[in-house]
């Protein structure tokens, strides 16, 4: 163990595989207190386990200090017991990283209610809620004058970022995702605490699932130097970056980390303006406007 993150604190969700398990062993390697959180279910969120328990034995068998839960991260109850169980563990809450999700990927025509709604309450109700509760922790801390700031990290994908055929529930809940990253970001800066969002890359339970992505492989099953492109812990580093108070500046910013490169993303931004002339548009004109003005080219069958 060093001493980078020494004295801190994390939570870290879905961290009983793949890239929480990454996450959880990389912050302990630098030198936290983890408490690891995973319910132990199957990919699709089905079943319960003691999946924690393997991370936790990682991260003791190699010196370091760790917990486990098993909570639900969607349920209210669970959420902020896990707060509380990292407070009452350790003292006190520096670190949470919002990993658990899960998949149901299906074509939007065979997509069912439940598929949407299951993967929408674990990836964004369960970032939600964690950062809810360790938002009135930190709040409450700095009220009273012993507020030193705190790290929310959050996960999105290429899916929220760019849309993924199959995943309308994955891609929604990863976009969603970013908007809680930047609205929290702004309400949180005044009492230090800083949030960003990660879209790592791996080979993982859950990538597994898509056809032709090979087998799913844990971040401990490659050695301490050994790099694989597809290493579900090829992120955290950078995660353990953004943990350290070193990361103080960077806040409401996203990020992709896939292979051996750290992608900064931009978000929405104005691409093209037309101005109407402060007079009300007229529908049958706007095909012209929007084929010249705005995508710069004349397309087929439009009115000069």
């Amino acid at each position: 163990m060093d001493q980078f993150l020494d004295g801190k604190v994390a939570v870290v969700t879905g961290a009983g595989h793949g890239i929480g398990r990454g996450h959880a062993l990389e912050l302990a390697r630098r030198g936290a207190r983890v408490v690891v959180n995973d319910i132990g279910a199957a990919v699709d969120g089905t079943g319960t386990g003691r999946d924690a328990d393997l991370t936790v034995d990682l991260i003791t068998s190699r010196g370091g200090i760790a917990v486990a839960d098993y909570g639900d991260v969607g349920d209210e109850v669970a959420a902020g017991a896990m707060i509380s169980r990292a407070v009452d563990e350790f003292g006190r809450l520096d670190i949470v990283v919002n990993n658990a999700g899960i998949g149901r990927d299906r074509v939007i025509w065979n997509m069912s209610p439940d598929d949407f709604d299951i993967v929408m309450r674990v990836h964004v109700r369960g970032t939600w809620l964690l950062s809810h509760f360790a938002a009135i922790h930190w709040r409450a801390r700095a009220k009273a004058g012993a507020g030193d700031g705190g790290r929310i990290i959050n996960t999105t994908s290429g899916a929220g970022l760019q849309g993924n055929f199959g995943q309308s529930n994955y891609a929604t809940a990863k976009a969603a995702i970013v908007g809680l990253t930047q609205t929290t970001s702004l309400e949180l800066a005044s009492i230090g605490v800083t949030v960003n969002a990660v879209g790592p890359g791996g080979l993982t339970r859950l990538t597994a699932t898509i056809g032709g992505q090979g087998e799913a492989f844990e971040p401990d099953d490659l050695g301490p130097d050994e790099y694989h492109p597809m290493d579900p812990a090829g992120s955290s580093p950078f995660v353990a970056w953004l943990a350290s108070d070193e990361a103080q500046y960077v806040t409401g910013q996203v990020f992709r980390v896939i292979h051996d490169k750290i992608f900064h993303m931009s978000g929405w931004q104005e691409r093209a303006v037309v101005s109407s002339g402060e007079r009300r548009w007229d529908a049958e004109q706007l095909g012209a406007v929007v084929a010249i003005d705005i995508f710069g080219s004349r397309a087929p069958g439009i009115r000069a």
